[in-house]
C-alpha cells in the first residue's frame, strides 16, 4: 500500500501547498531529506484561527490546528518529491502561541504527531520539539515544521 492510498483510506485528502507569507519557499530537498518552512493552519488559503493557546484558543482546537498544519507540511513535501516516496518521518518541530502561563504544548502538537502515526505507522515515529512562544506569524495558534527522508 502506498501512502498515497492510506490517506485515501483514512478519507483524507491533501491540501494544495499553502502559499509563502514571505521570501521563502514551502520545502527544500537536499540528500535524501526534505526540510519543509513553517506551516500554519490555512485551510482554502484562510487561517482556521487567530490567538493564543489557552486564552483565545483551547488546547482541543489547538491539537486540531496543529493536525491542520502537519496536512499543510505534507503537501508541502509532496510539491517536491512525492508523498509516495517518503521513506520516514524524521522530525516534526511545533510552535504553540501560548497564553501567559499555558504548558500543555506537547498535547497541543501531539495533533501533528498522532496523525503521522495514523498515516505513516512505524514510518511515522519521529524525534520532535513542542515549543511555546510568544506570537506567530499573522496571529496563528500553531506553526508546524516537518523533515522527511525520501526514497
Amino acid at each position: 500500500m502506498t501512502w498515497s492510498d492510506r490517506l485515501a483510506e483514512l478519507g483524507i485528502e491533501l491540501p494544495g501547498v499553502a502559499a509563502p507569507l514571505a521570501a521563502y519557499v514551502p520545502a527544500v530537498r537536499t540528500g535524501s531529506h526534505v526540510y519543509t518552512s513553517g506551516q500554519l493552519p490555512f485551510v482554502k488559503g484562510e487561517l482556521e484561527a487567530t490567538g493564543k493557546v489557552g486564552a483565545e484558543v483551547s488546547p482541543e482546537e489547538a491539537k486540531q490546528y496543529a493536525r491542520t498544519s502537519i496536512l499543510n507540511a505534507l503537501a508541502a513535501v509532496d510539491s517536491v518529491v512525492g508523498l509516495d516516496n517518503i521513506a520516514r518521518v524524521v522530525k516534526v518541530v511545533g510552535f504553540v502561541a501560548s497564553a501567559e502561563g499555558f504548558t500543555g504544548q506537547p498535547a497541543v502538537i501531539n495533533g501533528a504527531s498522532e496523525l503521522l502515526g495514523e498515516i505513516f505507522g512505524e514510518a511515522g515515529i519521529h524525534a520532535r520539539s513542542a515549543v511555546g512562544v510568544a506570537e506567530l506569524p499573522i496571529g496563528a495558534p500553531v506553526e508546524i515544521e516537518l523533515i522527511v527522508e525520501v526514497k
